[in-house]
């Protein structure tokens, strides 16, 4: 039986067995042997009669059993029901007795991934690995109980001062904790976790209920920002989870509606100044908030599991330009489109763009995938793999974007197939100014040079940052200082008001061979 289908087979047991180990299961049986009988008479009666303990037993197995009490075997934690009662119990009597506490939530960073890659047994031991380190990190007083999947609460004791700077370091605390690396049968595991909590003074009801809830708010923004992250629970906090909340509700009716379409920012060549590419960047023009950026929405279209059809909508769309482009006399080589790891998981991708390339009679290398540094840095996924490689096989051209935020290795860029990289803002910005900055961009550069590879520096706003990386050798630029994005529709006239301004444009002299 395969990981995954073992996998699933043990979470529906899971669920079943807390079911059927109810005291609702009292009330449920006799009236689905009434069903029976109304439905199929006798006879159904046998079969039920039959089933019905091979069913338990699948269900209620010496497996199902263990897993049942998986959440309360971890030594030194306390179940979740106990740990409801404590927290009650301390709203109540840390204020009576002149005293205050706080409240975390952690939970652990892409748990689903290791679920989908690792059997179940093998997950039960990492979590209880993970759960003692928790333990010990907690003093005596303190309780501790798994509250989930792979979430744990912690509810402090009472103690008679405590503040936002302190909570913070508690979080870190378990932070590195958790981040202490585990070997389980012989695998080993460096897992990170995300922190919410709230301290008992900013609870914002009275009631144990009321003060998890608040945690669990702060651990939804933790999450929110990235992994690793920890939040503070603020009234505040509130209103921004009901925004992004309406956005998740909004955004597949935006993406149908064509609320959601590329705006285009032009990439040039520091060579001659012509224009050498446009980059797709979703824009979201909502009718009653005007302008929505990618940064709220994009979160939500992945919450929504929306990541796919979005990648469709740009890719249609971009295509789209680049014919209208051709058909205006304006020569644009290609347009870059984003694929998050999401996307490039989707096993029928290459597939899809294929058909697309045919349906708009484009040759493949008018498409160019930009792929984030970090997505190269960390696949082990080996659909990410395939599809990168089936694309550059394709025709694709492959850029590796945001270079210099992760730690893409020289065997990446060539086992991948990286036509260009893009160097990130970072390594940009004051490079006129900054020495250091210089030397690093001259590195990236002599290394793009060594393998082949082109450049582009991102996010360039000034003339003297544009001066400079054509000075080193960087191929293209793209930034505010080209131009910011822009509608479909304003991207013609742009290009024709570029070109008869390159007359007049003086030309930067290379400087001496790195």
């Amino acid at each position: 039986m395969q990981p995954n289908l073992r996998n699933i087979l043990h979470r529906a047991r899971s669920q079943l067995a807390s079911i059927l180990s109810g005291p609702q299961t009292i009330a449920f049986l006799p009236s689905m042997t009434l069903t029976a009988f109304w439905l199929g008479g006798e006879p159904a009666l046998v079969v039920l009669a039959v089933v019905t303990p091979v069913l338990w037993m699948f269900v209620m197995g010496p497996d199902a059993k263990s897993n049942l009490a998986s959440a309360s075997a971890i030594k030194g934690m306390i179940t979740p029901d106990k740990f409801v009662s404590r927290v009650e119990r301390t709203c109540t009597d840390a204020p009576e007795a002149g005293k205050t506490s706080a409240l975390f939530v952690l939970e652990l960073d892409g748990f689903r991934e290791l679920q989908a890659h690792y059997e179940a047994a093998t997950i039960d031991k990492l979590l209880k690995a993970i759960g003692g380190q928790i333990i010990a990190a907690s003093r005596d007083r303190d309780v501790v109980s798994r509250i989930g999947d792979c979430r744990f609460g912690i509810s402090l004791d009472a103690v008679t001062h405590m503040d936002l700077e302190s909570c913070i370091q508690i979080s870190n605390r378990y932070q590195n904790a958790v981040e202490e690396p585990i070997s389980v049968d012989g695998t080993p595991f460096f897992i990170s976790a995300s922190v919410g909590f709230c301290m008992l003074s900013r609870a914002p009801d009275a009631g144990g209920q009321s003060w998890i809830n608040a945690a669990l708010a702060a651990l939804k923004e933790a999450q929110h920002r990235s992994g690793g992250s920890v939040r503070a629970y603020s009234p505040e906090l509130q209103a921004r989870l009901k925004h992004r909340a309406d956005l998740r509700e909004d955004v597949s009716t935006a993406l149908e509606k064509g609320e959601i379409i590329p705006w285009f920012q032009p990439q040039i060549s520091t060579d001659t100044g012509r224009v050498t590419g446009f980059e797709a960047l979703a824009r979201w023009v909502h009718p009653d908030r005007g302008t929505i950026s990618p940064a709220e929405f994009l979160p939500a279209i992945d919450a929504a599991g929306l990541s796919e059809r979005l990648a469709e909508v740009i890719i249609f769309n971009s295509f789209t330009a680049l014919k209208a482009w051709d058909s205006a006399g304006i020569h644009i080589p290609h347009v870059g489109v984003n694929f998050s790891g999401a996307e490039l998981r989707n096993s029928k991708l290459v597939d899809k763009i294929r058909w697309e390339l045919d349906r708009f009679d484009l040759t493949p290398d008018r498409l160019s995938v930009e792929i984030l540094e970090t997505v190269v840095t960390a696949t082990t996924d080996n659909t990410i793999s395939r599809n990168i490689k089936s694309l550059t096989s394709l025709g694709c051209l492959i850029d590796l974007d945001d270079f210099g935020t992760g730690n893409a290795s020289i065997a990446a860029i060539r086992r991948f197939g990286v036509g260009r990289i893009k160097i990130d803002r970072s390594l940009v910005v004051r490079a006129d100014r900054d020495s250091e900055q210089q030397r690093m961009i001259s590195a990236v550069l002599t290394m793009a040079e060594r393998l082949g590879v082109e450049t582009l520096a991102e996010g360039v706003e000034t003339a003297g940052e544009h001066a400079l990386l054509a000075q080193l050798g960087c191929n293209h630029v793209q930034g505010f200082g080209v131009a910011r994005p822009m509608p479909f529709e304003k991207t013609i006239d742009w290009v024709r008001a570029h070109n008869a301004s390159l007359h007049d444009a003086p030309t930067i002299p290379r400087l001496r061979s790195r």
